[in-house]
C-alpha cells in the first residue's frame, strides 16, 4: 500500500494534469513532441517490439513508438491523469494507430506484468517522482532480460529562462522549491548523477546524449499560455491570483532580453537523454 503522503501527492499531480489536459502541448509551441520524438529515435525501437511509455501525457512518445514498432508490435501508455489518458487514446486513434492501449496508472509503481516489454521510454517524468530510484527499479522489473530503458530529463538552459523561472520562487511554498525536481542540484543536476542513479537501479551500459531545443514565443502572452499548459500550472495555482499580473510582468521583462530581430522571443533548453540496458 502506498504511504498516505504519497497517495495525496499522486492525487495532486493527477489533478494538475487533468486541468491542463486540453492545452497540454497544444498552444502552438512545439515542446513535448519534439523532445519525445528525439528520445524514441535514440531508443531505436525495432519492428514487432513491445514498448511501454511511462507518463505518456497526450501521446507524443506513444505515437512515435507505435509507428516505429509497426503493426506487429504493441505499445502500452500509462499516465496518472485520467484526462491525459483519454487525450492520448484519442490522439493515437485519430492517427489510425491500432497497436496501442492506454491505461491510468502511477509511474512510480506500475501494475503491469513482469518482463513483458522490450523497451521502456519515459520522457520528462522521472525527476518529478517522489522516489526516482524506486521507480527505476520498478520499471526494470517490467523489462525482459536485455530490454532497453530510454529516459529524458532537463539539462542546462539559457540564462533568460533561468531568470524567468526564478521569478516564481518568492511566491511558492517550500515544497515546490525542491532542488531535485528543478535539476539545480542532486542526481538530476548533471549527467553523471543521472547515470549513477540508473546504474544503482540495476541497469547496465548506461550512456548519455543531449538534444538542444529552441522554444519560440510570439509574445509574453504566448509564454504565459505555455507556462500554464503543463506541470508549471501547479506553480501558477500556488500563487495568489492577486500576484499573477506581477509575476507575469516581471517574467515579461526578462523575456524581452530574448526577443530577436524578427520580434520573436527565443529560449533554449538542453535535454539529457539517458539510455541503458536491463540486466
Amino acid at each position: 500500500m502506498e504511504p498516505t503522503g504519497q497517495v495525496s501527492r499522486s492525487a495532486r499531480v493527477a489533478a494538475v494534469f487533468d486541468r491542463v489536459a486540453d492545452v497540454y502541448d497544444n498552444v502552438g509551441v512545439p515542446w513535448f513532441t519534439p523532445i519525445a520524438e528525439q528520445l524514441v529515435r535514440l531508443a531505436s525501437p525495432g519492428g514487432g517490439a513491445r514498448a511501454l511509455d511511462v507518463g505518456c501525457g497526450r501521446g507524443a512518445a506513444t505515437a512515435a513508438l507505435a509507428r516505429a514498432v509497426g503493426p506487429g508490435g504493441h505499445v502500452t501508455g500509462i499516465d496518472l491523469s485520467p484526462r491525459m489518458v483519454e487525450a492520448c487514446a484519442a490522439h493515437v486513434a485519430g492517427l489510425g494507430l491500432s497497436n496501442v492501449d492506454v491505461r491510468v496508472q502511477d509511474a512510480s509503481a506500475p501494475s503491469l506484468p513482469a518482463a513483458a516489454y522490450d523497451l521502456l521510454v519515459s520522457s520528462l517524468v522521472v525527476f518529478f517522482l517522489p522516489d526516482p530510484l524506486a521507480a527505476l527499479v520498478a520499471w526494470r522489473r517490467l523489462l525482459a532480460p536485455g530490454g532497453r530503458l530510454a529516459i529524458s530529463t532537463f539539462a542546462g538552459r539559457d540564462q533568460v529562462w533561468e531568470a524567468v523561472d526564478a521569478v516564481f520562487q518568492p511566491y511558492l511554498p517550500a515544497g515546490m522549491l525542491d532542488a531535485r525536481t528543478t535539476g539545480a542540484t542532486g542526481p538530476f543536476g548533471h549527467d553523471s548523477g543521472v547515470e549513477e542513479l540508473v546504474a544503482a537501479a540495476g541497469y547496465t551500459e548506461v550512456r548519455t546524449t543531449h538534444f538542444d531545443i529552441e522554444v519560440v514565443f510570439t509574445d509574453v502572452d504566448q509564454w504565459y499560455a505555455f507556462s500554464r499548459s503543463h506541470g508549471q500550472r501547479a506553480m501558477w495555482d500556488a500563487i495568489a491570483s492577486a500576484d499573477h499580473d506581477t509575476v507575469k510582468a516581471i517574467a515579461g521583462d526578462h523575456l524581452e532580453q530574448a526577443r530577436g530581430a524578427d520580434g520573436r522571443i527565443r529560449l533554449h533548453q538542453r535535454v539529457r537523454n539517458t539510455l541503458a540496458i536491463s540486466s
